[in-house]
């Protein structure tokens, strides 16, 4: 199983950013899938999470409404699109899939939020 996130960066506060997360090593389209992000000096927390059947969405409190987790099952690729972001979304972002009852994650992408 190999995860691999991209998109991340510095952005100004209101500002947007996708994340990218390229999935290889199983078949992607009948895993749940989720993005975590960790700040520093905090837990690591799951943001969002998307289901293999139907594409079922769920989000953390603080980004509902913000962000929105897509998922293109034709190239094994998640999708995070982040609007009106805000400094308290800083952190390095995760994609993470629960595999043959094993966590795997990705190397992660930093996104700061900053003026």
């Amino acid at each position: 199983v190999q995860l691999v996130e991209s998109g991340g960066g510095l952005v100004q506060p209101g500002g947007s950013l996708r994340l990218s997360c390229a999935a290889s090593g199983f078949t992607f389209s009948s895993y749940d899938m989720r993005w975590y992000r960790q700040a520093p000096g905090k837990e690591r927390e799951l943001v969002a999470s998307i289901t293999s059947v139907g594409g079922i969405t769920n989000y953390a409190d603080s980004v509902k409404g913000r962000f929105t987790i897509s998922r293109n099952n034709a190239n094994n690729t998640l999708y995070l699109q982040m609007n009106d972001l805000k400094p308290e979304d800083t952190a390095v972002y995760y994609c993470n899939v629960l595999f043959r009852r094993s966590n795997y994650w990705g190397q992660g992408t930093q996104v700061t939020v900053s003026s």
